[in-house]
C-alpha cells in the first residue's frame, strides 16, 4: 500500500492546467503555441485542459493555436 493519498481527478486536472499555463507563459517559448505542440509536450490530449483555461479567461485560442491571456501574464507578474 501507498502512504500517499491518490490525487483526485480535480487535483490532477488543476495540476495539468497549471503546467500547460506555465508552458504558455515561458518567456523563452514562442507564442502562440499550436495545440498539437502542447499535446506533444504534455504527452497526451490537452483538449479538456485548454477548454478549462479558455473558460476561465486564462488563455486565448484561434485556429488551432493557444496563448496566455494578458490577465494570466499580469497575475503571474504580480505573484512573483
Amino acid at each position: 500500500m501507498h502512504d500517499e493519498p491518490t490525487p483526485t481527478v480535480i487535483e490532477r486536472d488543476a495540476q495539468e492546467d497549471s503546467v500547460i499555463l506555465a508552458l504558455l507563459m515561458l518567456e523563452t517559448s514562442h507564442r502562440p503555441w499550436a495545440v498539437e505542440e502542447i499535446a506533444r509536450e504534455m504527452g497526451r490530449d490537452v483538449t479538456d485542459s485548454l477548454n478549462r483555461l479558455y473558460g476561465g479567461g486564462l488563455i486565448h485560442r484561434l485556429d488551432g493555436f493557444a496563448w496566455a491571456s494578458r490577465a494570466a501574464v499580469m497575475a503571474d507578474e504580480i505573484a512573483t
